[in-house]
């Protein structure tokens, strides 16, 4: 044991007194570089040297040939094989972690070991690669480098793996749960990365969906958001009795604001499952009661934004009725109409003031395409109320000093144009039914 620790240290590279083989490399620029090395450290450690220098080459008897080895290689790719014939010399037992120099070097030098057959260094390198973080750039090298290596490098890959659904759906399970348990204030930050990450799994982009929602999956989606609706409908209805405090009190403040962005969260994700049914008729119920909660807030500017918030969840809400994606009946559909129109009448000019004059106006920023669509909206719901009840509406529109907004010019203009012709078309379609029973 003593002799061959001896004689380890014996054979350094690039000791030409006791060197009895050169190692050549060379590139395709003209770069020969030659390498001082110890045919017993070559062999013993890499196939391709072992082969190379066998009595069994074809070359073998020519004069030289088994004292100078060539090794062709790209310019990109030198210093890697320079330095795996360097670590043919050092006892990789794992002991010494610090051998790699980073990712992309230890994938490089993986490519020659593969290459040359170094089975000690091809192990050393995926272990070091299966062990440590990537950068995004390294991580796409090693998906385009490693599968073709072979079972040797899969280790390499495990974290890349597609994952089993029943894993996918537990940890879906848990970060919804979360998501609408409405953490204290200090975890916002982690509510809100679940939050996104749970949107992003549903989302088809150019992947599909990480998960496909089954029934299971829905009902457990449904009983959270209908778990956080309730625990805001009993802040509501405390604010309605009296029991509580004022609504611009800061604790309130905080609580009504971190309430409805959950909420408008959760509408894109019921949206995404198709199940907006029980949360529209739940918000539609409940619709009066937030609007004089909200209108008893002052004007401060965290109360606008608590309004703002309010109107989000009330857009994604309308749009499922105004586009037929939840069927109410008309009743119900009057009744939203009727309690969140003039409330957003109001509430919008209150809002695009507050943008304008204040610092903290960045809070309380709204994409422009929402408010287009909400209006949009309100005329969708509006033409498709009888004819009697949009009359009432536009009505009551035309004698108000908030018209701008929403501008229900194109419901006006479509009710006055199936106003005037309505007696003319029922008779045609009369004249048309009467014609059919006479035949």
């Amino acid at each position: 044991m003593v002799k061959d620790k001896e004689e380890k240290i014996a054979c350094v590279i690039g000791d030409r007194l006791t060197s009895d083989v050169i190692v050549r490399l060379r590139t395709p620029e003209g770069r020969d570089d030659w390498l001082y090395c110890h045919s017993e450290t070559l062999v013993k450690n890499c196939k391709y040297f072992a082969d190379r220098l066998s009595e069994n080459w074809p070359t073998c008897q020519i004069l030289d040939s088994r004292n100078c080895v060539d090794i062709y290689c790209q310019e990109l790719d030198f210093d890697y094989h320079v330095n795996l014939i360097r670590l043919l010399y050092i006892v990789i037992d794992g002991s010494v972690d610090d051998l790699w120099h980073g990712v992309r070097n230890a994938l490089g030098i993986l490519q020659v070991a593969v290459e040359l057959g170094c089975p000690q260094i091809i192990t050393a390198c995926v272990n070091y690669l299966e062990a440590v973080t990537w950068e995004e750039a390294e991580e796409e090298e090693i998906l385009r480098i490693v599968p073709r290596m072979g079972l040797q490098a899969e280790p390499i890959l495990a974290r890349l793996q597609p994952v089993k659904q029943s894993a996918i759906i537990n940890i879906f399970v848990s970060a919804i749960r979360f998501s609408t348990s409405s953490p204290s204030p200090n975890m916002n930050d982690l509510k809100s990365s679940a939050q996104e990450q749970l949107e992003y799994m549903l989302t088809e982009d150019d992947d599909a969906p990480l998960l496909t929602a089954d029934d299971n999956i829905k009902v457990e989606v449904k009983e959270c958001v209908n778990r956080l609706f309730a625990r805001f409908i009993e802040s509501v209805t405390a604010f309605f009795s009296g029991t509580t405090e004022s609504l611009s009190e800061a604790g309130n403040v905080q609580l009504f604001q971190s309430y409805l962005t959950d909420l408008s969260w959760a509408c894109q994700i019921l949206s995404k499952l198709e199940i907006m049914r029980e949360f529209v008729e739940y918000w539609s119920d409940a619709s009066e009661k937030i609007v004089k909660v909200l209108e008893q807030g002052s004007s401060t500017t965290e109360v606008i934004e608590i309004k703002l918030r309010a109107v989000e969840v009330t857009s994604k809400v309308l749009e499922a009725i105004g586009y037929g994606t939840v069927i109410l009946p008309t009743a119900k559909r009057l009744q939203v109409l009727k309690v969140w129109l003039p409330f957003v009448r109001v509430t919008k000019p209150l809002i695009d003031s507050v943008t304008t004059n204040c610092e903290n106006a960045i809070l309380l920023k709204l994409d422009g395409e929402m408010w287009q669509s909400l209006e949009s909206t309100f005329v969708s719901i509006i033409l498709a109320l009888p004819s009697g009840d949009q009359a009432d509406i536009l009505t009551e529109w035309l004698d108000n000093e908030y018209m701008q907004y929403p501008d229900l010019t194109e419901a006006f203009e479509v009710w006055c144009y199936r106003s005037k012709v309505a007696k003319r078309r029922l008779s045609l379609v009369g004249d048309e039914h009467a014609m059919t029973n006479s035949f």
